[in-house]
Formats: C-alpha cells, sequence, structure tokens
C-alpha cells in the first residue's frame, strides 16, 4: 500500500496579504509565517506540504486541474471566491481529491454574502474561525481521511 502524504495548500485572493489585513478577522500573522506554521505541522503529522497562492482565480481553476497524480488531498482557502466562484467548484470536483476548506475568520458571523460556501458541499469539512490553528485542525482532519 503506498503512502498517501501529499497535501497541496491552495491560498486564493487577498491571502498574500495577510499582515496587512485587518487583525481583527485574520490575526497578525504574515503570509510567510503561516505557511512556515503549516509545514512543521505538516511534518509532525507525517505529511509533506506543498504550496500555491495567486490573486488570479484563472490561475486557481488552473493549478487544481493540474494535481492529479501530484496531490493526495487538498486543503483551500479561497478566500473571497468561496462565496462566487462555480468556476472553483467545478475545478475541485475535477480535482476529485478530499479536500478541507479552511477560514482564518468565522465566516458564517460575519457579512452575510460571505456565509454562503460554493465549495463546501464538496469538501469533507469546513474549519472556520480559529485563525492560524484551524490549519492545524484541517491537517489533522485530512490525514485521518486519507489514512482511513
Amino acid at each position: 500500500m503506498s503512502v498517501r502524504n501529499r497535501i497541496e495548500i491552495l491560498h486564493g485572493v487577498n491571502l498574500d496579504q495577510l499582515g496587512r489585513r485587518n487583525p481583527e478577522h485574520y490575526g497578525g500573522l504574515t503570509f510567510d509565517a503561516l505557511e512556515y506554521r503549516i509545514t512543521d505541522w505538516a511534518a509532525e503529522l507525517g505529511l509533506t506540504a506543498r504550496f500555491f497562492q495567486t490573486n488570479f482565480e484563472g490561475e486557481f481553476v488552473e493549478h487544481l486541474h493540474k494535481l492529479e497524480g501530484l496531490a493526495d488531498g487538498i486543503i483551500l482557502n479561497p478566500g473571497a471566491w468561496t462565496h462566487y466562484s462555480w468556476a472553483i467548484r467545478d475545478a475541485l470536483e475535477l480535482a476529485a481529491l478530499p479536500a478541507v476548506e479552511v477560514h482564518l475568520s468565522d465566516v458564517k458571523q460575519r457579512e452575510e454574502w460571505r456565509r454562503m460556501s460554493v465549495i463546501e458541499d464538496l469538501c469533507v469539512e469546513t474549519v472556520s474561525g480559529k485563525g492560524p490553528d484551524g490549519y492545524l485542525d484541517a491537517l489533522t482532519r485530512i490525514k485521518a481521511v486519507l489514512d482511513a
């Protein structure tokens, strides 16, 4: 049986601006610091994390299209695209990998338009409102799915 431990971490629009964005919602951690933290957590769980970030929706879609054979699971935070990008939803469905949706802020307690997720039903879990620690929860959940 082959080891399934390759996790693709996809960050969408404006996530590269962490550290500049409203710390009340997103915390004070920079994007680079977040990726270092995720890398460490993944290693502790025996997972290999690979990262992708873009502010261009089409690039996000194209990246999902290219994951076949490169990843065993996906953790994604599409940012605002979560709430309306049917193209990303379709690409996630095509990727056909177990996925966990993550949001740093509690999107269900924010503006009404943020409460809708077009990808939620394609994900094994949604982790929201736990700040950076939500990624540890997501990694733990995806590991459990891959180990089952």
